[in-house]
Order: C-alpha cells, then sequence, then structure tokens
C-alpha cells in the first residue's frame, strides 16, 4: 500500500530532495544531527522531516514538538507543513523556545509559584524595574548603569543560574550586581511578572522540580525537531535534554560554521559537542548548495576551513563558477564608498533592482560615510533592522549636548539629556522645571537656574540640577577654544555619555561607544560652507539635512544596508562586503578574547554566503573611523581566499596606486621576509605564549604587535624579539 502525504505520494516528494536531503528525513536512528550549509535546504529537510514521522512514522502531529527561533520561522514551517499535507496541523506544537515556554507556564502557573494571569515584561519594562530596584537599594545609576545590571541578570539566567545559586564573592562589582539580582527576583515574584529569559528558566524548573509533569510531556512529544541548533544558550539545551530524556527522539538541524551570536548567550559548544550527549546519533551533512555560485563558495569555504573547531563540510554546486569576486583596494572610506555608490548605480542601469542588493559592514559606524555616498548618488536605501546613523540613540543625545553648548535655551535637548547618563533628576523633578516654565513664560533652561537659585525642591534634587546647569555651562565656556572636533570628542567625554556605554557589556555598548567615536571622526570631516561662521551650527543645520526623511520607503526599491550579524538568513544576488581590514574585520576587539576569533570567521563565512551571483570585496588604505585614522593591512579573511577565484579591480587613473597596497593586497603581505604570519602563536621568553596581531614593515626590521595572554598586546622589534613560532 502506498503513503501518502496528504495528495502526494511518498515517492513524488523524496523525488524533490537530492541524495542527502533525503538521507536526512528517512533516517530511522533516534536521534539526527544535520549539519546544514548556508543556502543547503534546510527549510526544505524540517518540513519534510515532520511528514515524514506523521505518514511514514505514524507519530500523530500531537506528538511532535517543533522548535524555531524566530515568530516568523515558526509561521513559515507551519504554512509550508500544511501545504505539504494538505491540511491544516493545529494540534502540533510549534513556536520559538520563549512561545513555547509561556504556553507550557500558561498551562502549569501553579506548579511554576507564579498567578493565573501573570504578565511578562519587554526589555523596556524589565529595565525600568531594575531602574526602581536599584533606587530603593539607593545605588548610583552613573556608578551602575542599569542596563548593564540588566545584561548581567539576563545572562545569568541564560546559563540557567538564580541569586541562590551564585556564591557570594570579594569583588565588588560581581557582589553589588548579585545583591540587585537578589532584589530584582524578590520584587518580580512579588508582583507575579516575568521577564524573558525568566520564561525559560521557569520552563526548566517546571521540568527539574515536577517529574510527573516532565514524564507526561516525555510521553506525549516522541520526537523533537529544534531549528538552528548552533545558536541555542546553556538554558534552552537543558530545557531539551530533559525533556528528550530516554525516550524521545531529537532532529537538530543547524550549521556550526555560521555560530555568530556567543556575545548574546549561544553555544556553539552545544551542536559541536551533540553526538556525545545524544547515544546513537545520526549525522548527515547538507553540502549541495542552492544559491551561489562556486566562486563564493570556494571562498566561503577557504576562510571557514582555518577555524580549529569545527565539524566540518564543504559547500557545493552545480550551478556554474558564475563571475569572480572583485576585490577592490581603496584610498580611504569616501573613495570606499564612492566605489560602491558607482557599482550600485551600474547594477540599476542593467535593469536590476536595488533590493537585490546589499552592503554589509561589521560595525554599525561604518554605515554613516556609506549612507553620506548613496545620498550623494540619490540611490535610495534602507537600513535593515536598524536606524540611519543620525537617528541612533546615542548619537543624537550626543547631538544634544552640542545643541545645549551652542544654545542652553534649547527646550528639546535640554529634556533629552537632562538625566542622561542618570544624575538624580527624577521625573518629578523635570515635571516641575516644566511647571516652572509654564508659569513664567520661559525656556526649562531658565527655569532650572529659577529654581536651584530659589532652592524651589529638596537639596538633593536642587544640588543635582545645579551640577547638571555648571557642567553644560563649563562645556559651553570651551566652544570659541576648540576645533569641531574636539568640541565632540569634550561633549561626549565631559557629559558621561562615552563612559556610560563602556560600561554596558556585550555587542550593543561596544557598538555605541563605536557609533559615539565615529561621530567625532564626522565632525574632523566636516567642511563649513562658511568658514568665516561658527562651524558648530553649520554642523548641526547639515546633520539636521541628513537626518530628513531620506530613508526610502517600506514599499520602494531600496539597497539594503545592514550588519554582518543582521545579514544571517539573508540571500541577495549582488553583496558587497565593506570594510575588509584587520582590526576592523576581524574585529580588534576578538584578537583578545579566546574563542572570538573563530567566531569573528564565522561571521566572514556568513556574510560571503549570502551572495548569489556577485560579490565585492572592499578594504581602505587608510581610514578615518571612531574618531582616528588608521592605517590597516587588508583583512586575513581576503587572504585567505584562493587567488583563482578573486579579480583585483584596477580603475583607470593617472593616479598610482599608494605603495602600502603592495603589502595590503594578495601579492604580499606586511610581515614579508619575516617568517612569521598574522594570527601565527609565537612564545616570547618573558611574555610567554601570544599571537600575532599586525606588522609594522618587512624583514628583520620590521615592528610585530603580538597579543600575549599574560601582559596583553606588545609591539616589538624582530630581530631583537627571539620569538619562537608554535
Amino acid at each position: 500500500m502506498l503513503l501518502e502525504y496528504g495528495s502526494m505520494d511518498v515517492t513524488s516528494i523524496l523525488n524533490q530532495l537530492n541524495p542527502a536531503q533525503e538521507e536526512a528525513v528517512t533516517s530511522d536512528k533516534p536521534h539526527l544531527l544535520v549539519l546544514a550549509g548556508a543556502g543547503s535546504g534546510k527549510t526544505r529537510v524540517l518540513v519534510h522531516r515532520i511528514a515524514w514521522k506523521i505518514q511514514v512514522d505514524n507519530i500523530s502531529p500531537y506528538g511532535l514538538l517543533a522548535v524555531t527561533f524566530t515568530n516568523k520561522a515558526a509561521r513559515e514551517m507551519r504554512e509550508r507543513i500544511d501545504e505539504l499535507l494538505g491540511m491544516s496541523l493545529r494540534g502540533m506544537w510549534v513556536g520559538t523556545f520563549h512561545g513555547l515556554a509561556h504556553r507550557l507556564l500558561k498551562a502549569h502557573w501553579r506548579d511554576v509559584n507564579l498567578p493565573e494571569n501573570f504578565q511578562i515584561l519587554d526589555s523596556d519594562d524589565q529595565l525600568r524595574l531594575v531602574k526602581r530596584v536599584m533606587r530603593s537599594m539607593d545605588l548610583d545609576e552613573q556608578r551602575w548603569p542599569p542596563k548593564q545590571a540588566q545584561w548581567w541578570i539576563n545572562g545569568q539566567k541564560d546559563e540557567g543560574l538564580r541569586a541562590a545559586h551564585i556564591q557570594e564573592t570579594s569583588d565588588p562589582h560581581l557582589l553589588t550586581m548579585l545583591r540587585i539580582y537578589r532584589e530584582y527576583e524578590e520584587v518580580c515574584n512579588r508582583i507575579g511578572v516575568i521577564d524573558f529569559a525568566e520564561l525559560l528558566l521557569r520552563a526548566l524548573e517546571l521540568w527539574k522540580n515536577n517529574p510527573a509533569v516532565l514524564e507526561h510531556y516525555q510521553q506525549r512529544f516522541q520526537h523533537i525537531l529544534v531549528d538552528e541548533f548552533q545558536d541555542t544558550n546553556a538554558v534552552q539545551y537543558a530545557w531539551l535534554r530533559l525533556l528528550a530524556g530516554k525516550v524521545s527522539g531529537i532532529t537538530a538541524v543547524g550549521d556550526d560554521d555560521q555560530s555568530i551570536y556567543g556575545w548574546r548567550g549561544a553555544k556553539v559548544e552545544n551542536i559541536l559537542s551533540y553526538e556525545r550527549h545524544f547515544a546513537d546519533t545520526h549525522t548527515v551533512k547538507l553540502e549541495q548548495n542552492y544559491r551561489s555560485t562556486s566562486n563564493i563558495l570556494g571562498a566561503a569555504n577557504a576562510v571557514i576551513a582555518k577555524n580549529a573547531e569545527r565539524l566540518g563540510k564543504n559547500l557545493w554546486t552545480d550551478s556554474g563558477e558564475g563571475e569572480p569576486i572583485a576585490l577592490y583596494a581603496a584610498f580611504n572610506e569616501h573613495d570606499e564608498a564612492r566605489y560602491i555608490a558607482d557599482r550600485l548605480h551600474s547594477w540599476v542601469q542593467q535593469g536590476n533592482r536595488r533590493e537585490d542588493s546589499a552592503i554589509l559592514y561589521r560595525s554599525n559606524a561604518q554605515s554613516r560615510v556609506l549612507e553620506a555616498a548613496l545620498l550623494q548618488a540619490d540611490i535610495p536605501y534602507r537600513i535593515y533592522g536598524g536606524q540611519r546613523f543620525y537617528e541612533r540613540l546615542e548619537i543624537k543625545n550626543a547631538l544634544s549636548y552640542l545643541r545645549l553648548m551652542m544654545n542652553c535655551h534649547d527646550d528639546t535637548a535640554f529634556e533629552r539629556v537632562v538625566n542622561v547618563p542618570p544624575r538624580g533628576i527624577g521625573d518629578r523633578t523635570v515635571e516641575m522645571i516644566r511647571e516652572v516654565a509654564r508659569e513664567h513664560q520661559v525656556s526649562l533652561w531658565a527655569a532650572a537656574e529659577k529654581i536651584v537659585t530659589e532652592k524651589r525642591m529638596a537639596a538633593r534634587a536642587t544640588n543635582a540640577v545645579a551640577v547638571f546647569i555648571q557642567l553644560i555651562n563649563e562645556m559651553s565656556g570651551q566652544l570659541d577654544e576648540l576645533p569641531l572636533h574636539e568640541q565632540a570628542d569634550h561633549a561626549i567625554d565631559r557629559s558621561g555619555l562615552i563612559e556610560m556605554h563602556r560600561r554596558e557589556k556585550g555587542e550593543r555598548g561596544q557598538a555605541r561607544v563605536e557609533n559615539l567615536e565615529e561621530l567625532v571622526g564626522a565632525c574632523r570631516n566636516f567642511e563649513p560652507e562658511d568658514k568665516d561662521q561658527p562651524i558648530l551650527p553649520q554642523f548641526l543645520d547639515q546633520v539636521a539635512l541628513d537626518s530628513g526623511d531620506r530613508q526610502a520607503d517600506e514599499d520602494q526599491d531600496a539597497v539594503q544596508l545592514m550588519t554582518l550579524h543582521s545579514a544571517k538568513g539573508l540571500e541577495f544576488p549582488l553583496v558587497f562586503l565593506a570594510g575588509m581590514e584587520e582590526n576592523l574585520f576581524p574585529h580588534k576587539m576578538s584578537l583578545e578574547e579566546p574563542g572570538r576569533l573563530e567566531e569573528e570567521r564565522r561571521l566572514a563565512y556568513v556574510g560571503i554566503t549570502r551572495a548569489m551571483q556577485k560579490l565585492y570585496l572592499t578594504f581602505a588604505e587608510s581610514r578615518s573611523i571612531y574618531g582616528s585614522e588608521s592605517f590597516n593591512s587588508v583583512s586575513r579573511f581576503v587572504r585567505d581566499i584562493p587567488k583563482d577565484v578573486i579579480e583585483e579591480v584596477r580603475l583607470q587613473s593617472t593616479v598610482s596606486r599608494p605603495t602600502s597596497y603592495a603589502r595590503g593586497g594578495l601579492s604580499s603581505d606586511q610581515g614579508d621576509d619575516t617568517g612569521f604570519a598574522l594570527g601565527q602563536g609565537v612564545n616570547h621568553q618573558v611574555y610567554g605564549e601570544g599571537v600575532i596581531l599586525n606588522f609594522e614593515g618587512n624583514g628583520p626590521r620590521a615592528r610585530v604587535h603580538v597579543s600575549f595572554a599574560d601582559v596583553g598586546t606588545k609591539i616589538l622589534i624582530l630581530a631583537s624579539a627571539n620569538l619562537i613560532a608554535l
């Protein structure tokens, strides 16, 4: 008898799959690990595997659980399953980790000590509650930024740790974070609310503390399917392992080479150790790519092959070599941006859509110059999953300080930063300032001065406002003495903005710091129209114009701009990878932390495999970024790519290429004739083991930058350093 998927038989369905996909779909092993390379059809495999389990293995949809990482992916999976089977599978649980955890907690609210109608805090609500807790503890928000406390608490929960699980320490920072966590937990329990990280932790505790409940779900869910397995964190993996127990099977689909979210808790170790944790696992590698040309895949394979900690696979395609990868060495970041804009213009002239192209970059701060070039060329663009440079929170705050320095009666700027960073000026104080301003028909600044002079508030609030007034007066007093970029640097430093974001841990805090430093760079490069007039008002006017409604509408054909992290899961016929330089990509921070360089390499792999037909790699000989000029060699990721798939772009020009290009290009590298290479491990008789980050010059007299595990980065003269290669 022929079994059917809805109206289609097994044979016709399997004919749509390549041999590796068919092997994954039909595997009868209890546990399956599908290593799905970029563009290899992993969603198709997941959907067909579910159909196979229902129609061939006779598992009820009620006995299947499918976990994804986004609501969009969950909806797409459900729609494709329904379409394939020709019927709706309402009894099947398909959703995100957070969505499924919420469903469990709503059904078992008594078992997890929650009120029946418990509320979920979003990120902003959680931050407000953390601030409330810290105020009750009389903690100075400038010294202890609430966002940092929020990040720390969520990080502990992602590891499955309650405050009671964490040992006290003599470290003042960790001790304070622990005190905040304890108090925060008490408040949440008292008022019956939970945050997003708590959803997962509380669901894990449901399994751990209620054997009968766990057994019920273990018997119910005969098979569990997990998408993007490489992105699971500690608590998610523990939850899955408990649920699977010794009975349920698991299909884990993921790609260790695309694990790029370590900074937010994802553990690539989960997929690397899957075969150890689940006995009798069958592993299938999906290596046939349906997205990119052979040249693009050759580049991706060569880059990722340098990572030691990987399960290993090699992407291939039968769609042909395609065009070579173009490599452009720009003089500076402005030349790079103009070149990209010019290539995009030609692309559109050839009849292509702008939305089929994307510019990818490692750091958000890079978008400023790229945006300016696109505006100059009248090319509509859209920032995918983010904001334009001058719309970002930290930039608007910094600009508000500059506006106040120029005009202290700017009410909008005053309201925005009067308590940013936090300085003890609460909502009630600001409301009193507003009332006085309305009563006397004066600016908020004048009202604040009046309140301080007449001491209309409690001493603590009065002093806080007085300190703010003094700060702005002192900053304004130096306007005429400093060039524009120093005014900006002075503003973000004296205001405390830069320090506030430096204390924010993780990728977001680092990005905000880099954006503020890039604002200084924008000021350094600003050319005023009238050199006889003050430069700050001209700069602020230009920013206002650049910040106008120039980003493309949602339905307008527009180029996509995004960070490499945002690009995961997307694909475009035309892709530009901008800023392919050492210290920018790989990011300089990755060279100092164990494991980060491998994640940067995975990020490069993700970026390259977004391209379907044409890929451009660009780098700049010199780059003014984060407020200073840098001269970096071409990225090691570019040097990893085989020369036979790359075509170096040589623009016709009477200006010769700078000599540093010969050192930074593919023909030779800085550090030639030294016997060493970038990224190589070395040993120094005094400093111990380290890794080579950069060279200045060639031969024995070259200066070599080495990051040592114990003493940080040192610059050594190679001839006298006596380095030993490891």
